[in-house]
């Protein structure tokens, strides 16, 4: 099944017939203290320079993120959609763990939003559900609840309670797309094999899309972006649909493209080879 959003202008479909979906993570600012300091006070101006590299380096779509304990981030959130939608006419997902921060940032957005995200906990399902269903938008739910579960078994269980809860609040199961929980392979080498075995069940039984923060897998590691691109094209062929990552990166996001490709995502290779020529053409201009 697909999951549709859209900006004023763009329609973005992901599905597991569809070129995987890339979607920007720089507007963030966990590890970046000057960012931090700019929202602060209250200051947008980096966002301009990380809407620039993400589109340029092929994002499909944009997450953003103002959360900062010291910042206003109900403000900042409505500001910052509202900019970003100004700069760019791809879709945008709306990321807090506030909820005040998700309304403010729903409420001024304008198209069909993906929202990041709900977890497993009843309170959080009740408190942030409602939300999505009202403003029409899409939801990513993670799987975990009380705790982080490892076994894949477990982590399926919180996926169907959510989509089960996202369909009692009206959200279509389409416009649920669960995050497998990709976790740091440094801190627990199994980590990824239980992730392409949690991307299994929740493809066989739940059939929804899936996402995940795919930076968090090297975390910790040398090597960041050769391990990003290599579990990106793994997680691909196993059925993971659009992840969260660094599309600043080339070789991470040659990597994706690449293996829309070899997959049959990308019919002819008609993207790769025009990325090909557009990268070539920019280089000799230069």
């Amino acid at each position: 099944m697909d999951t549709v959003i859209r900006s004023r202008s763009r329609t973005l479909v992901i599905g597991p017939e569809q070129p995987f979906c890339v979607i920007g993570e720089r507007i963030n600012p966990t590890s970046r203290k000057a960012f931090q300091a700019q929202l602060q006070a209250g200051d947008l101006s980096q966002i301009e320079i990380d809407v620039a590299e993400q589109v340029a380096g092929g994002a499909d779509a944009l997450d953003v993120n103002v959360g900062d304990p010291l910042a206003d981030e109900v403000g900042l959130m409505r500001q910052a959609v509202g900019l970003v939608q100004e700069l760019t006419d791809l879709p945008v997902c709306i990321d807090s763990s506030i909820i005040e921060a998700l309304e403010a940032g729903l409420s001024a957005y304008e198209g069909k939003a993906l929202v990041n995200s709900v977890t497993g906990e009843d309170e959080r399902l009740e408190a942030i559900l409602p939300i999505v269903a009202r403003h029409g938008a899409a939801v990513i739910g993670l799987a975990n609840a009380e705790d982080i579960p490892m076994e894949p078994e477990r982590r399926l269980e919180v996926a169907r309670k959510i989509v089960s809860a996202a369909g009692d609040h009206g959200i279509p199961r389409e416009d649920v797309m669960i995050d497998p929980l990709a976790m740091p392979v440094g801190a627990e080498p199994r980590a990824v094999t239980l992730f392409l075995e949690t991307v299994r069940l929740i493809r066989d039984e739940l059939g929804v899309n899936m996402c995940c923060g795919a930076s968090n897998t090297s975390f910790g590691l040398p090597g960041r972006h050769a391990l990003g691109a290599a579990f990106l094209s793994v997680a691909q062929s196993h059925g993971l649909t659009s992840a969260i990552m660094d599309a600043r990166n080339q070789q991470t996001v040659e990597a994706v493209r690449a293996t829309d490709f070899l997959l049959g995502h990308d019919e002819w290779g008609a993207r790769w080879i025009a990325n090909y020529r557009a990268r070539l053409a920019a280089e000799q201009a230069g």
